[in-house]
């Protein structure tokens, strides 16, 4: 599913170079996708209307691309679940939160996939609360319980977020879903800094979330797993819908399928 949105970031198929091809940044010369519509939205789609890179599996480079004039209600939706994407692009500067249930790959796809540097040679700053737990891990007795530092845990990461932000480069940021808050302090700061927000969201079952938490040795309670599914819930219908959460200018729906096939989320 795709909706097309006038004046919002559209992710769609970036075009191979040649005549008429997309600029370095994925937009066309009049700043829209090509064709003017997101791939499969309209008798002539983005892929139609240009060489492509992308293949009917949707393999290839994915782009986002527009100016932010608006966000929230209306944003651009992209579904690649059952697709195979190699690449995310967003615009420099701009901010990517992924969220899903834990366990659902979400630190994986960032440490993997995340390119280094955006295209003005900028470091991509990479903001996962796992790596503020896993400092402090190593810092306290083996013995101690999470619980009785996750508090510190937490005044890291956010800490950390809040540098990434103010430095003005691109920022690529892991999220649970169930903290409102945090996404609203990322829309702020996007807006006040004339950038956009975009989310990719990982859909995948309790029972694979599950597993990946057995996999990587670390769980969450019965509890918590029960309030971030019903948080992801809520996300993943809305991104259905055609809504997204307050500021974001696009969401792209990903799945074990597409998120394993990412090679690269880069900016630029």
């Amino acid at each position: 599913m795709q909706v097309r949105v006038q004046g919002m970031y559209a992710v769609g198929p970036r075009a191979a170079a040649g005549p008429g091809s997309t600029s370095p940044g994925g937009t066309s010369p009049g700043g829209t996708v090509p064709g003017g519509t997101v791939p499969g939205t309209g008798p002539e789609t983005a892929a139609e209307a240009e060489p492509s890179a992308v293949s009917g599996d949707g393999a290839g480079e994915w782009a986002a691309a527009a100016p932010v004039p608006a966000a929230g209600r209306g944003a651009a939706e992209t579904d690649l679940r059952g697709r195979r994407p190699s690449a995310l692009r967003y615009p420099p500067g701009d901010v990517l939160v992924v969220s899903g249930l834990p366990g659902s790959g979400k630190s994986t796809l960032i440490t993997r996939a995340t390119a280094a540097l955006d295209a003005r040679g900028a470091a991509v700053h990479r903001v996962d609360s796992q790596d503020a737990r896993d400092r402090w891990q190593r810092r306290l007795p083996a013995a101690l319980p999470y619980a009785l530092y996750r508090p510190l845990v937490r005044a890291a990461h956010y800490a950390g977020l809040r540098r990434a932000l103010r430095s003005g480069g691109s920022v690529v940021v892991h999220d649970c879903g169930t903290l409102p808050w945090v996404r609203r302090w990322l829309a702020r700061d996007a807006r006040r800094r004339g950038r956009g927000l975009h989310l990719a969201l990982l859909d995948v079952s309790p029972e694979t979330a599950l597993a990946g938490q057995l996999a990587r040795g670390r769980g969450v309670s019965g509890y918590a797993f029960g309030r971030h599914r019903r948080a992801v819930a809520r996300l993943v219908a809305e991104a259905e819908a055609g809504r997204a959460p307050e500021g974001c200018v696009s969401v792209v729906l990903l799945d074990r399928t597409s998120a394993s096939a990412l090679d690269s989320i880069g900016f630029g």
